[in-house]
Formats: structure tokens, sequence, C-alpha cells
């Protein structure tokens, strides 16, 4: 048995629970932030494009900025939060997620959402690149050019939720993984 399997047996006897990502978490869409708005300094910003071109899992750096005058009025992601992607000429795309784990806030761009939780955000963002995530995401891609998936919809998705010493256990496994 691994440790993984350990932490479940001794934390979950009964299982891992299943919950929506509506129950764990709220997702609110960027708004007003245009690839032409972007700078090479100021308040940090992630453009929904820059998620499936830039970014991996995780970031706790932004490759692009905005004027803090715009940032004011731009809705932003805290450190923990997801940033996903809501549109894409692709079915593999749509639907990127990216956890901000840097310092400060971040401005989001309308073709995003930001999705606050209780969870950890690596663990989460790991999720959503799982196939259990994709084959609920299937069922709901609407559009035939531009591809995407409404906050409304991805709300409905089971996530399983171990403690949060197992969704730890879990992210240091898979970051070796990805470092792999």
């Amino acid at each position: 048995m691994n440790r993984i399997e350990k932490l479940i047996a001794k934390l979950c006897p009964e299982g891992v629970e299943y919950k929506t990502l509506g129950d764990v978490g709220t997702f609110i869409r960027g708004n007003g932030l245009q690839k032409k708005d972007l700078a090479d300094s100021g308040i940090g910003a992630i453009h929904y494009g820059q998620l499936y071109t830039h970014y991996g899992i995780w970031t706790a750096e932004t490759k692009s900025f905005v004027s803090p005058k715009l940032a004011n009025r731009l809705r932003k992601a805290k450190c923990g939060d997801l940033v996903i992607a809501t549109t894409s000429e692709n079915e593999e795309d749509v639907c990127k997620a990216v956890a901000w784990i840097g310092q400060g806030e971040i401005a989001v761009s309308g073709d995003a959402y930001i999705y606050s939780h209780s969870l950890d955000p690596k663990y989460i963002a790991y999720f959503f690149q799982s196939e259990h995530f994709r084959s609920q995401k299937t069922r709901h891609i609407t559009g035939a050019k531009v591809r995407r998936v409404s906050g409304k919809s991805m709300e409905k998705f089971s996530v399983p939720i171990p403690p949060l010493e197992v969704q730890r256990e879990i992210v240091k496994v898979l970051d070796n993984f990805t470092e792999l």
C-alpha cells in the first residue's frame, strides 16, 4: 500500500466523498481585459489565450500586465484561485485551468472564469486535466467554431474531495511526474 492509499484508508475509511464544483467553490467570469490592454509592467494579468499557449498547471508569475488604472476596473483572481479558459477553437483547450499561486491579485480577461474554492489549488488544477473532468466537460461543450463551456455547467461537475492532507500528497506525486 502506498502513502496515498494509506492516508485514504486512515482518513476516509468509507471512501472518498464526491461533490460538485459548485458545492466547493464559485465561478466568476473575468471582464473587460483585451489583448491590446496587455503591457510589460504594472498589475499582473492573464488573458484567456495565454492559458493554453503559455501556462502549465500552476503559476506564481504572470507573463503580462495591465495598468493600475485598468486593473481597478477588472475582476481579479486571488492566490489559490483557478483561472479557466471558457472558450477555444478545440475541445482539448476549452476549460484549460491554471492555479494562481503567486502573491497578490491578478486581472483576468472576459473569456476566462475565476474559480474560488476550498481545495488545494494545485489539486483542483490537476483535476481539470483528468479524464474524469474531460468526460464531464465533453458533454457540456457548445458551439461549432468557437467551443465553450459555461460556469453554470461546470458547477455541476463532480470532483473527488479527499481530505486536504491527501490532496497535498497527490499534488506532490503529480508535481514529481510533471517535472520528469
